[in-house]
């Protein structure tokens, strides 16, 4: 009974916002936060720890990892709070003088590359002046030439068909190449070259969703052979009158085609039936009862015991990526009632931050059932109000099959997360010591990162369309979401041995392990990553005992 009373303490003790901290809601057995209850401890808390002489003691409990770890959702939206994860082992002067050496060298190299920019764009210039000049005299040369011959060509036709950059069905290769039409032109083109110059470099849109074999989608590219070939066994299956499930998550493990995803994922997360006949009368029934929730529920957003949820998930979803999906108006209200009714019907846990991205991958392909296009520029809206329900719906029953396997997580103080990150520990020494022992030397604990990426399920850490192909092979996987998921972690980390390796300060592995560089990935490296988290699935399989229940 002490213990739970302490375990309940610790919780209302950092009700305020502190790296690592979880916003209490209502349904998770948080009671509504109260400033005036609270009030001392809030004081209490702000009070800096009394200086011990000596080395910190390490911690050793969930309660003291939580007071040292970054918090699991804002990651990135400052670097004040990246920097205060190292607080309570670190001087402030220290931090500071770090962060103000980053923004100077920044800053610098910002100043060097503008310099640079404008010594190019200058030069541009002189030689377009000069190459412009000597084209006017060999005009005026000409013309003299054309003059002398009896050329009656007037010099208005003949300017005009010069300055066209396109002369008897050929196009000029370059500027330089091409008359000067006059000095305005050439002030205006200038003008925009500058223009273009002075715009922040961006890297190249890679859409979310990638085909099997090419991570860009954009212009729907013919299939290969080998493309084709996969997708026409998975229609054969699927046409069948009873899927044979085992053969389809056989299939599924290497990676699903855009084209059968839906149905694919629906018949592996249990929510549609393996008879074709029944898949009909299911999906309508399912529906229905979604919305019938709706009606039941959805009004009681803004009552006294609710609202504090219905809040706290507001606030979340404009956190969410991709901004180009989320923040559309109808989007947000379709992610509102999913979140909201699922945490309503489920008050052992309720609410808590990270459930929201679980959404998006679902939603995402579950769009792909109406549209041809990219999602990136797509406006949802547009879809007829039928394909919106049958979406938001689909969404709510197959998010709702994967928590069921993970519920643990979301529970109070997410014991599920605290065992499969102690896991995480344990077999990570065992597969490679020397990345172990270099994140204690820097006391660099395990929750400090990999709390995010249980809670979320590395969505913060891979772009969606890497979540998704990931996905596909964890519907799969017998216990994909909750045990196969370690190893994908364990061979996540172990991936980025060498970067690792080569931080040598806390600070350092922190940024790393928070903004891992893996923007530009796509199926093969997300292929390659589960190859080797299967490889470890059967050579450290008895590593994680404790992990399962």
């Amino acid at each position: 009974m002490s213990s739970d009373g302490n375990r309940k303490q610790f919780w209302k003790r950092n009700a305020a916002k502190v790296p690592g901290s979880i916003q209490h809601v209502y349904g998770a057995q948080h009671p509504p936060f109260d400033p005036l209850l609270h009030a001392n401890l809030i004081k209490a808390g702000n009070k800096p720890p009394p200086a011990t002489p000596g080395k910190p003691k390490k911690a050793t409990t969930f309660q003291e990892f939580e007071s040292i770890t970054s918090d699991a959702w804002d990651v990135g939206d400052d670097d004040d709070e990246l920097l205060a994860m190292a607080a309570q082992n670190l001087n402030i002067e220290v931090v500071m003088e770090t962060a103000n050496k980053v923004i100077e060298n920044h800053s610098k190299q910002q100043e060097r590359q503008r310099l640079d920019d404008t010594t190019e764009l200058e030069q541009r210039e002189e030689d377009t002046q000069e190459e412009a000049a000597e084209d006017e005299e060999e005009d005026e040369e000409d013309e003299e030439d054309r003059g002398e011959e009896g050329d009656v060509t007037s010099p208005e036709v003949s300017f005009a068909s010069q300055s066209s950059p396109y002369t008897d069905g050929r196009l000029v290769k370059s500027h330089s190449e091409a008359p000067i039409g006059s000095p305005k032109d050439a002030a205006g083109e200038c003008a925009a070259l500058h223009r273009q110059r002075s715009l922040p470099h961006r890297p190249p849109v890679i859409p979310l969703v990638a085909r099997m074999a090419d991570q860009n989608t954009s212009g729907t590219p013919a299939m290969t052979e080998r493309e084709a070939s996969r997708l026409d066994k998975f229609k054969q299956l699927l046409a069948g009158p009873n899927t044979d499930l085992e053969e389809l998550r056989k299939l599924s493990w290497s990676g699903i085609p855009r084209q059968v995803r839906p149905i694919t994922w629906k018949l592996l997360s249990g929510y549609l039936p393996a008879n074709a006949e029944r898949r009909e009368s299911v999906l309508q029934r399912k529906r229905q009862e979604y919305f019938g929730f709706i009606q039941q529920y959805y009004d009681s957003r803004n009552d006294e015991h609710h609202q504090d949820t219905y809040r706290q998930i507001h606030i979340d979803i404009p956190r969410m990526s991709p901004e180009s999906l989320v923040l559309q108006p109808k989007v947000t209200e379709i992610f509102e009632r999913i979140l909201f009714i699922w945490a309503i019907r489920h008050p052992a846990s309720g609410y808590v931050q990270g459930i929201n991205d679980l959404v998006t991958p679902f939603f995402v392909v579950y769009v792909f059932e109406y549209i041809e296009e990219e999602v990136e520029n797509f406006d949802v809206s547009s879809l007829q109000e039928e394909a919106l329900r049958n979406i938001e719906a689909d969404s709510f029953w197959c998010m709702s099959k994967l928590l069921d396997g993970i519920q643990d997580n979301y529970t109070f103080a997410q014991p599920g997360i605290q065992r499969k990150v102690k896991a995480l520990e344990e077999l990570v020494s065992r597969i490679d010591e020397s990345v172990h022992r270099h994140m204690q030397q820097y006391e660099v604990e395990y929750l400090q990162f990999a709390f995010r990426w249980m809670n979320n399920l590395l969505m913060r850490e891979l772009p969606l369309r890497c979540t998704i192909r990931l996905w596909d092979t964890y519907q799969a996987e017998p216990e994909g979401f909750s045990h196969f998921h370690l190893y994908v972690c364990a061979a996540f980390l172990v991936r980025w041995r060498k970067e690792i390796l080569e931080e040598r300060d806390f600070q350092g592995l922190m940024i790393l392990l928070q903004n891992l560089p893996t923007m530009h990935w796509g199926n093969e490296e997300v292929s390659v990553l589960l190859a080797e988290a299967y490889r470890l699935k059967f050579a450290f399989a008895d590593a994680p005992n404790h992990y399962k229940r």
